[in-house]
Formats: C-alpha cells, sequence, structure tokens
C-alpha cells in the first residue's frame, strides 16, 4: 500500500488543532514549581521554578546545512534506499522535535506523535515559529504534529493497513544516577515523560506500520530496547542507532 496515507495526515492535523487549545487553556500560578505553560512574546515556555524551556528548531540550522545533513547518523540509519517519492516517517517518540527536523531537512515527511500535552504544546509552538521563519519555513512545511500516544496511534494506523516507510524510537529511560542532576532542563522533561515500561508493545507497534524499517536510538552502551534483535547498528562515539525489520505481513 502506498506510504503516507492522506487518512494518517489529516488524523495527525485534527490532533494539532488539540494541542492548540491546550496551550491556550493550561495555566498554574507563577510562583508555582509544578510544571506549568507560560506565553511570552518569544514562545510558549514551560516553566518549574527557576527552569525554564522552549521549543526553538533555529537553533539546529548548522547541523542541517546542506553540506551536513548527510553525514548525520541519524540520517544515515533512516534512509531509504531507491525512493522513487519522498520517503515517510513517524517520529513516536517526538519530544521537541529534534530529530523530526533533521529528518524533515533530509527530505522526510515527518508524524511526529508526542502524548504529553504540555510537551506537545511546545512543540506545536516551535512548529509554528519555524514556519514563520524563512530560514526554516521549508523543513517545517514537511512536519506534522500528531498529541497521541503512539503505540494506539500506530496500532490503528496498522488496522487500516496504512504503512511510513520509517519508524524512529527514543523512548525516554530512567536516567542514571550520576546524571540526573546534570541538566535542570532534562529534568523537567522528565518530570512529565514517564520512563518507557512499554518497550515490546512500542517496537511491535512500530514494526507493524513501517514499511522498510524501525530506527532505534540508545546510548552507544545501552542494551536494546527488548530483547529482540536489531539486524543491523550504527554507532558513533556516544549515540547507537539499532535498525529492525517491519514485522512479515
Amino acid at each position: 500500500m502506498q506510504s503516507a496515507p492522506r487518512t494518517l495526515r489529516i488524523r495527525a492535523l485534527r490532533e494539532r488543532k488539540a494541542v492548540t487549545k491546550t496551550a491556550s487553556t493550561t495555566a498554574a500560578s507563577p510562583e508555582s514549581n509544578s510544571p506549568h505553560l507560560e506565553r511570552c512574546a518569544d514562545g510558549l515556555y514551560l516553566v518549574a521554578g527557576d527552569v525554564r524551556l522552549r521549543g526553538d528548531f533555529s537553533s539546529l540550522a548548522s547541523r542541517v546545512a546542506p553540506a551536513r545533513i548527510s553525514s548525520e547518523l541519524l540520517v544515515k540509519a533512516c534512509k531509504v534506499k531507491g525512493a522513487n517519492t519522498p520517503p515517510t516517517a513517524i517520529d513516536a517518540t517526538a519530544g521537541l522535535g529534534e530529530d523530526s527536523f533533521v529528518l524533515a531537512a533530509a527530505g522526510f515527511s515527518v508524524v511526529m506523535c508526542e502524548r504529553d500535552p504540555m510537551i506537545a504544546a511546545l512543540l506545536a509552538d516551535a512548529l509554528d515559529r519555524a514556519r514563520a521563519d524563512e530560514r526554516t519555513a521549508h523543513i517545517a512545511a514537511r512536519m506534522t504534529l500528531a498529541e497521541a500516544d503512539s503505540i494506539a496511534y500506530m496500532n490503528s494506523a496498522a488496522a487500516q493497513d496504512q504503512t511510513v516507510d520509517v519508524v524512529f524510537l527514543d523512548p525516554m529511560f530512567p536516567a542514571k544516577r550520576k546524571s540526573a542532576l546534570t541538566n535542570k532542563k532534562l529534568q523537567l522533561i522528565r518530570a512529565l515523560e514517564s520512563p518507557c515500561t512499554e518497550g515490546v508493545e512500542l517496537l511491535n507497534a512500530a514494526r507493524a506500520i513501517a514499511a522498510k524499517k524501525v530506527v532505534v536510538k540508545r546510548a552507544v552502551k545501552a542494551p536494546t530496547l527488548t530483547d529482540a534483535k536489531p539486524a543491523s547498528s550504527i554507532a558513533g562515539k556516544t549515540i547507537r542507532y539499532d535498525i529492525y525489520p517491519p514485522l512479515a505481513r
């Protein structure tokens, strides 16, 4: 079946409207240390105490420059050989969308799944600003946001015999004790994103909808996501990408 079905994109756009509503209605006392959203002149922020976090794709400009994009390990891992049309992907663990942005810069049409409403709101705001910036608009035009549980989203699409070329996974896992306090912004995200406890279900859902491959991002010395052995891996100094084939159809 043809990849990137129109119904997938329509569903993602509907979810995108829900994100906008969340961003406009989520509020908390400015004195609160609990994570909450604050709208400022330069965008939407996630705030907790003295920590402030905003999605921003403009900071990735040098990383996605035409002369450098093909050397990105992520792009090498997700590359689809012999594609006659622009390749399609689902980033099933989107977070702030940086990996999605890199894939879109490499030519992929990307649907980003993010289940936490606050992080999804940050991502929606960053995407709006990227679309309004002439430096990033052509990349952001290939990105669509779905505020949804990715396992349910992919299972629903697979039940309708819909596919994409590549599914990318970068699940949140418990931090090591030594590194847990090194980055306050990462701590803020971890306060909202529960560590992944559904690795088997996530990988199976991804392999059911992927037409070409599933790519899983891991720390270079980390164990595999599940007991399933990847078909191959591409590793750098700190990051490894494990590559799995689709499930047999």
